[in-house]
């Protein structure tokens, strides 16, 4: 991966989010903390609905997987961003710092895919209740799963391999809290579009798909549930979904400004910011949705905790 005349980079420096001694070791307490609700928010899901008969349904299942796809994106990024706090120079090896990029972008591709297999699992539910048990049957929602996971690998492949093509000399500090793709992208000793645009592309087209899923999805849902006459059944039918279109506010919002704003248009800082919110908040978020907004997951919970205590 060597250029001519030049020397190859084999490691890089992450520069990470500041380099005040103060503010790194209160951002270190905050985002241990956040790393810490993460993981625990996000398998007491997957826990609570492999042990919950009445959750044992499609929609749950999908769920437990994002909670998975969750732990996965916030674990590749978090524990190098702590480090970064507590130590002067986080160094990276090039071979770590392109995995980190793979994963980075298989773990966010898959829940793009995940967050519209949920929408169309909802379009099922309540437009084709009579049918939902085919529609979706085991069979039907294994293979929603493995496209989501293949697909996000195939991105995460994508993003690697133009990386893989290029070379890396001279400057080796990524003005960032991880190895993002574009900062990378600047360090590498020549610049050809190819490597930008197929990047966009990929994630551009993907975006769009899973977007365009979950709007017809929920066009179909609108006109469903105004057909229902009576309040109570309208209420029902739609707090099913609350919780899953929060998420998806949340997740399209964040990643719709990094790579759909030009960017010319805000700074590193600013991207920063909006990477943080994007991989390190909304994991943290998910399972508090999901748990907060969601009547069965709360009343699952309910019941399992009746069941250890009367057990104890």
């Amino acid at each position: 991966m060597s250029g001519n005349n030049c020397t190859a980079v084999t490691e890089f420096i992450i520069l990470g989010l500041t380099d005040d001694p103060t503010l790194c070791v209160i951002l270190f307490v905050i985002f241990l903390g956040i790393y810490g609700v993460t993981l625990v928010g996000n398998l007491s899901i997957i826990t609570l609905i492999r042990n919950s008969c009445q959750l044992h349904t499609p929609m749950y299942l999908f769920l437990s997987h994002l909670a998975f796809v969750d732990i996965g994106a916030s674990s590749t990024v978090a524990p190098v961003m702590l480090k970064n706090f507590l130590v002067d120079k986080t160094i990276i090896p090039l071979g770590g710092c392109v995995t980190q990029v793979f994963f980075a972008f298989t773990f966010g591709t898959t829940e793009c895919f995940l967050l519209a297999v949920m929408a169309y699992d909802r379009y099922m539910a309540i437009c084709n209740p009579l049918l939902y048990s085919i529609n979706m049957s085991p069979r039907v929602c294994t293979l929603l799963l493995i496209a989501s996971y293949l697909g996000g690998c195939v991105n995460g492949w994508i993003y690697t391999g133009c990386l893989l093509n290029r070379s890396f000399c001279g400057p080796n500090k990524i003005n960032h809290f991880f190895c993002d793709y574009a900062p990378l992208l600047k360090l590498s000793n020549y610049q050809d579009d190819l490597a930008e645009l197929l990047s966009a592309a990929s994630s551009g087209s993907i975006i769009m798909i899973t977007v365009l899923i979950i709007t017809i999805s929920y066009v179909y849902i609108v006109f469903s549930v105004l057909k229902i006459k009576s309040t109570e059944g309208r209420s029902k039918a739609f707090s099913t979904c609350t919780s899953h279109l929060t998420a998806v506010i949340l997740f399209y919002g964040t990643i719709t400004f990094i790579y759909a704003t030009p960017k010319s248009s805000y700074s590193t800082d600013q991207n920063k910011v909006v990477s943080v919110f994007y991989i390190v908040m909304i994991p943290m978020f998910n399972p508090l949705i999901y748990s907060l907004r969601n009547n069965e997951v709360k009343g699952a919970l309910r019941k399992l905790m009746s069941r250890k205590h009367s057990f104890s």
